[in-house]
This record gives structure tokens, sequence and C-alpha cells, in this order.
């Protein structure tokens, strides 16, 4: 298994080696190209460059502050060539507005450092450091020029104003191209702000003309391809609508732009499924349309040129950039496939902290469970010897003759005493060696400390025995935890898989059944835990799921579907929504029959049926020390601390020890209480069971009895108890009976009472549980002519075959579904 487990390791390693070649080889020149982008802050630079030049209704110059204040706090490694790349950028459109611009940058610079002295990095003050920076700056800017006026106080209070808003706008914009996670999608207030940025930097191009082909035309419509191809006809609309309004303000001109953009972009996305050509067909439908509608041959001519230019640059365009600009459109595959990396990582980072926490608990449980080898033993004995010594000869006028000068014969006649008083527990009637006898004085003495050195010994290896079963105890409990933690670690790291194909042909299969499916969510399709989730429009009461869909699933997985969870909405959105999963091999049908002592309303017994979750069912009696309260108390608690610890994976015999340390523990007053347990695998039938203290149990199959004990003493009573296991193999049709004391033994008079209950359980013609159970409780109680001497509890169990209540229909053509193959 483990040599398996190694080469499923090796083959999936080299399968990722494989993969990250290929992928390095496809993406060279385009990652190549990013390194040196941002090795020389390509990036940074061409935006201040383009948006130092972007004009607004030709004399305003709203982008430049914004920009160099929002980098100060987002990118302040590359503020220099920044604020130079913007006065360049300036200096090309006019001289007075490079000088406007350079005035500007340096009164920002001064803020900026100001603000970062007053406060930490906080953006809730940057739009308001802007409109002061941009109201002082060109007012100080017209001062010196003597251009004060009214008009020229007006556009400084518009631009401050406008600065205000584009500084929210970058704030968004810059974050996303400079700090956002590839796994977090957009929402549509930051594509819409992202766009305006690439708007604003295409202001930058207007009035750079080549042979009468508008530049700002050719990247406003590659930037137009891009977003569609990416997000689709809803993303290319809005991209086109936003970059042919912020066009127009830079150029009045350029209102048909809006139009022209607006339409090409929906035209293009709705093309998308037909790959670049689709996209680029669009473009090309939109663009010519709205030129003819414009009228005039030339503007159709160059708009063509343009749109084709924008053509070849989009099909230049490496996959890398447009994927990376998918990555943050949700809804596109890009961005789902990055969010399930990340999860990805989650997912191993919490396994592996799981991991490292289950063999923390490992190490401690070895730790725990050391125990005194033989040296320690050893030196167990000579310490005996040293103390006894230390009594008797420590003051012995002949210490040095026996043991400086004859240490040999002294040592071995103690070891034989010793050896003695271990073997029969005292010295009486024990001769010691003649020769030690000969030449020791103090005979009758060192026999007499001996023995009490025993005694004491005894005292404290007893104390050392409660402490190891203690111990051990931890031991167990903490590698039942590290058990149950590792089981949960390797849960998380099962490799996901796509089951796109597997929930498309069972979408197909129920609509070629007449139904309607909104969504089909394919959980697990592991055999034995298959979990589907199924929406469709609600059936009003008809029972579909159960008669329709959980059937077909049985028919192509071949295995038993049931409907585990159902929720209809036939009030709300007329939504049904339905759980299936993987039905047992067998279910059981339980009946229980009780009754307090003397006829009370409170019984000092108690019973749960568990199902652990796991494929497997639990059903457990309790009966607390003697009646009423009290006794209810300590059953249910031992229940309940039963429970919990089997629902969480932990082995039913360190559950059981972990019960009674517990109860032992928890009060100094005489607590305990019994524990009849029996865990039934409903795939296989096979039963494992457990009593601690409790009666026997009887297991019905057609006339013969089988009768099943341990003989364990209750919890509570001592500190380490002894949990034996009995296992048998259930049958179809087998009725377990499980019975409290008070059913046991009430009848006092019959001597034999274990063969009295089996010829009691094999005369009941019955095979209903709950009419078993009744039976047997009133036969106990007729007993005793009527009366209930003790709580009396019986829990009865018939195990049957799981049999669908509707079966598959005959469809043609349905295909089995192939199930995935599991890698852990």
């Amino acid at each position: 298994m483990i040599a398996n487990k190694n080469v499923t390791q090796a083959g999936q390693a080299w399968t990722r080696q494989v993969s990250d070649r290929m992928g390095t080889t496809a993406q060279t020149w385009g990652e190549k190209v990013a390194d040196l982008i941002e090795k020389w802050n390509v990036l940074p630079i061409l935006m201040g460059f383009l948006l130092g030049r972007a004009l607004i209704v030709e004399e305003l110059t709203p982008f430049a502050i914004p920009y160099f204040i929002v980098m100060f706090y987002i990118r302040r490694d590359c503020l220099l060539v920044t604020g130079m790349a913007l006065i360049i950028g300036a200096f090309t459109q006019s001289v007075p507005v490079g000088l406007e611009t350079t005035l500007s940058v340096i009164l920002a610079l001064f803020a900026c450092k100001l603000m970062n002295k007053m406060s930490k990095k906080d953006f809730s003050r940057t739009p308001l450091l802007v409109v002061g920076t941009i109201f002082i700056s060109r007012l100080l800017y017209a001062v010196l020029t003597n251009q004060v006026t009214t008009y020229e106080l007006v556009m400084v209070a518009v631009e401050a104003i406008l600065g205000f808003v584009l500084t929210l706008i970058f704030i968004q914009s810059l974050s996303i191209i400079h700090l956002a996670k590839p796994y977090e999608p957009l929402k549509n207030e930051e594509i819409v702000s992202l766009v305006i940025l690439l708007a604003s930097l295409m202001t930058g191009t207007v009035d750079w003309m080549v042979e009468g082909i508008s530049m700002e035309h050719v990247l406003s419509r590659y930037l137009l391809l891009v977003f569609a191809f990416v997000g689709g006809g809803t993303i290319g609309a809005a991209v086109g609508v936003v970059t042919g309004l912020i066009l127009s303000l830079a150029n009045v001109s350029a209102l048909l732009q809006i139009n022209l953009l607006a339409f090409s972009g929906l035209l293009a996305g709705l093309l998308k499924e037909g790959g670049k050509v689709g996209v680029s067909a669009g473009l090309l439908i939109g663009t010519a349309i709205l030129a003819i509608y414009g009228g005039a041959e030339e503007t159709l001519y160059f708009s063509l040129i343009e749109t084709s230019l924008a053509i070849v640059l989009f099909v230049l365009t490496p996959a890398a950039l447009w994927k990376k600009v998918a990555r943050f459109i949700p809804g596109t595959p890009e961005n789902l496939q990055s969010h399930q990396e990340y999860m990805r990582r989650v997912r191993d980072v919490t396994a592996g902290k799981i991991q490292q926490f289950s063999d923390l608990f490992t190490q401690l449980s070895h730790s725990f469970a050391q125990t005194a080898g033989p040296e320690e033993i050893e030196e167990q004995a000579d310490a005996f010897l040293s103390r006894v010594s230390e009594f008797t000869c420590q003051k012995c006028w002949k210490k040095e003759q026996c043991w400086d000068k004859d240490t040999q014969s002294t040592y071995e006649g103690m070891r034989f005493l010793m050896e003695k008083v271990y073997e029969h527990g005292t010295l009486a009637g024990v001769t010691p060696p003649r020769d030690w006898e000969r030449k020791c004085v103090k005979t009758e003495k060192v026999m007499t400390v001996m023995e009490q050195e025993y005694d004491r010994q005894q005292s404290f290896d007893q104390l050392k025995k409660q402490i190891k079963e203690s111990r051990m105890l931890v031991a167990d409990q903490l590698s039942g935890v590290s058990r149950v933690m590792s089981d949960f670690a390797r849960e998380i790291q099962r490799e996901g898989m796509e089951l796109s194909f597997q929930e498309k042909q069972v979408s197909q299969a129920l609509e070629g059944l007449g139904l309607s499916v909104r969504r089909v969510e394919i959980h697990s399709l592991e055999e034995g835990k298959v979990d589907i989730e199924i929406s469709q429009p609600t059936c009003y009461g008809r029972d579909e799921c159960a008669k329709i869909v959980a059937p077909m699933l049985t028919e192509i997985l071949g295995e038993n579907i049931v409907v585990r969870e159902r929720h209809c909405e036939a009030q709300k959105d007329g939504s049904c929504t339905m759980c299936l999963a993987s039905a047992k091999t067998y279910e059981i049908d339980i009946g229980v029959a009780g009754a307090a002592k003397d006829g009370k309303l409170l019984s000092g017994d108690s019973f749960r049926t568990m199902d652990l979750g796991n494929g497997k069912m639990a059903l457990a009696i309790s009966d607390g020390m003697g009646n009423g309260e009290r006794a209810s108390i300590e059953s249910q608690s031992a229940l309940d601390m039963l429970q919990q610890l089997l629902r969480s994976g932990m082995d039913e015999k360190i559950s059981i020890k972990t019960v009674n340390s517990v109860l032992a523990l928890r009060s100094k007053e005489e607590m305990f209480a019994t524990v009849d347990l029996a865990l039934i695998d409903l795939q296989t039938a096979h039963t494992r069971f457990v009593k601690i203290g409790s009666t026997p149990s009887f297991v019905k199959r057609n006339k013969d009895v089988i009768t099943i004990t341990a003989n364990n003493l209750p919890v509570g009573i001592l500190e380490e108890i002894e949990v034996d296991v009995v296992s048998r193999m259930l049958k179809p049709g087998d009725l377990l009976v499980m019975m409290s004391d008070g059913i046991y033994e009430a009848p006092r008079h019959i001597e034999n009472r274990q063969a009295w209950m089996k010829r009691i359980i094999s005369e009941l013609e019955t095979n209903d549980p709950q009419e078993v159970a009744d039976l047997l409780l009133e036969k106990v109680i007729r007993q005793h002519s009527g009366q209930i001497v003790d709580d009396m509890t019986v829990l009865v169990a018939r195990i049957d075959r799981f049999v669908p209540q509707w079966a598959a229909i005959a469809v043609h053509g349905l295909e089995k579904l192939e199930r995935p193959r599991i890698v852990s």
C-alpha cells in the first residue's frame, strides 16, 4: 500500500514537472516581456506620460495630481520616475501646461510628505489633499502669470472637483493594477473605475495622427476587443460607453465614438463564442455599420483601417495578457480557476497544519506510553536493597567486614532474601543462606526491615501501576485524537475532480424524462458516498425527486440512490432543491419499550440510537446506579459523552475508556453506570458489541436465539477497565434484542435467566420490533403480578435489506455514469 502511494506521488510529481515545463515553454516570451516591464517600471512611466498629456475640454489637466498622490501611497518606490514622466508628458502638450504641471507636482510632493508625518497611510484624506493641492497650485500659477479672472477661478474650481472624483477612481483602479490578488473577482464599480483609468490614458493620445489614422481610435477599439473577448457582450458594451464618453470629453468632435464603441462592444461580446475571429468580426461589422450611417465615404475608409489595426494588435496580443485581465472578471473560467487555485493552497495549508497537530498528538501518545525497561527494574531492586541496608547495616559494627571485605557473598544473601519476600510476600519460614546467616549478627532485624520495606514497596508499586494505567489511557486518547485529525487532513487534501461532464450527462437524462432542470451539482461520485444536488421548478407535491430522479440515478450509477433532503419553495420562487445520496445496503427498524420503577415518570435507564454519519448506526442502553433522577443523569451523561466521541471518529474502546475515566474522576461519591453498545455497519451488517457491566444481548434468527455476552465492570467504578469487543455478522431478518438488568433479572425465582429469556424470545411469533419490545416488557411485568420492581428498558432492532420505494424507469439510450478515479 505504501509502495502504491509512493508510485502515485511520484507520478503526480512527474506530471506537475511536465506541465510546468510545457507552461514555461509556451509563455517564455510573455514572461520575459512582463519581467522587463516590471524591472524598468515601464507601466508607471507610460501611464504618467499619457496622463501628463491628457486634457479635458482642451485646457483642463485634472489627471496628473490625482495619479501622482495615489502613486505616493501605492508605489512610492517609483515615485520619482512617475513625477518625471508626468512633467515630460505635460511639456509635450505645451510649455504652459508643462510649467503648470511641474509646479503642481512639487507642491503635491511637499503636501504628501507633510501628510505622511502627520498621519499613517490612509486613503480617506487623499481626495481632500488632491483638491487642496490642485486649487493652490492652479491659483498660484494664475497669480504668477497674471491671469486671475472670474473665468479662470471657475475653471480652477471645476478642475479641483474633477480631481476629487478622479482620485476616488484612481484609488480603486490603481490598487487593482498594483495590489489586487488574482483570485479576487472585481465588482462592477471596480471594472468601471479600471475602464475610466484606461480611457483617461487614451486621452493622452488625442491628436496623434499617422497618415490620417487616429491612434486614439485604434487603441480604444483594441481595448474594446480585449474586454469583449474576456467578459462578453455586457462588459463590451459598458467599456464602449465609458471609453467613448471619456474620449468625447477630451475631443468634443468625437461624440460619435460613444455610439460606435458601445454598439461595436456589444456586438463583439455577443460573438465571443467564436473566439478571436468572432470578436474581431463583431467589431468590424459594428464600426462599418456606424461609419456607413455617418455618410462620409472617407470616414468609412479610415474607420475600417483603424479597426483592422486594432484587430491586428489584438491577434498579436500574448494570451498571458488577456488571461490576466480575465482573472479579474467575475464568471470567467480564468477567474474560477484562479479562485480554485487559491482555495487549493488554503486547503493544503490547513491540511498541513492539521497533520502537524496529528503528529504532535502521536508523539505525545508515544511519550505517555513508554514503560520501564529491564535496566530500570534492575535499578529498583538495587534501590530496595540499599534502603534495607541503610536501616540495618549502616550502624552495624561489622559493616566494613561484610560490605568491604566480603561484598559478593553479602550481596547474594540479601538478594536471596529479597527474591523470597517478593515470591511469598513474607519471610516467615524462610531459611537464609548459611554463610550469610553465620556472618550477619542482625539476621532477624534484616528480615523484619525487609518485610516492612516490601510492604512499602508494594504500596508504591500499586500507585505507580495506577499512574501507568492513567498514562496508557491518556496515550490511547491522544492516539485516537491523532488518528481522527490525520483522517480529516487526508479528507481535506483529497483532490477535487472536474465533474462537468457527469453533471451534463445527468442533466440530459433528466430532460429526456421531461423534467426541467435548472442546476446539477455533483459533489462526490465515490461508491457508497454519492452526493448530488439538483435544482428544478417545483413539482407541487408530485414527489418527482423520489419517484423519478432517484430511480433514474440508481439506474445510471448502478447503486441505490435516495433523497436525503429536499427544500420545496412553491410559495417563493417556485424552485425545488433536492440532495441525493447513496442508500445503505441495510436499513434498521427500531422498537423501544420501558418503564420506571413503581410506575414513576423518571427512569434511571437511558437509551440512544445514533447515526454516526459514516455508514454506521450505534444502539446503546445505559443503566445508572439506583433509580430516579440521579440515575437518569448518570446514564444520560454517559450516553451523551459516548455519542460525541463516536461521532468524532474515536474508536469504541477508547470512547468507553474515556467515558469511564470521566465518570470515575468527576465526583468523589460512588457513581457508575452500565453501557450496552452495538455498532452496526449498514453496508455489511457487521456488528461490534461492547458490554460494560450490562446484561447479555440476544439475536433471534428464525427460531434460533444467539446469546452475546461479555464480562466487564460498569463504568465509573475503576479508573482503568478492560474493554472486550465481541463481533457478529448479522443477516437480513435478524432481530437484535438489547435490555437493561431490570428486564433480564426481573424473574428472580428462575435460576437460569439466560435460558428463560432465550425461550421467551424464541416463542415470539411477531417480527415487528415495537411489538417484540412491548411483549417482552409485558411478560416480565406479569412475572411480578403487575409490579415494576426496577427500571426496565428493552430495545429491539430488525436488520433488513434496503429496497427502494420506486423502481428505475427504463429509458432507451440511458448510459451508465462514468465515475472519475479518486486520487488521494
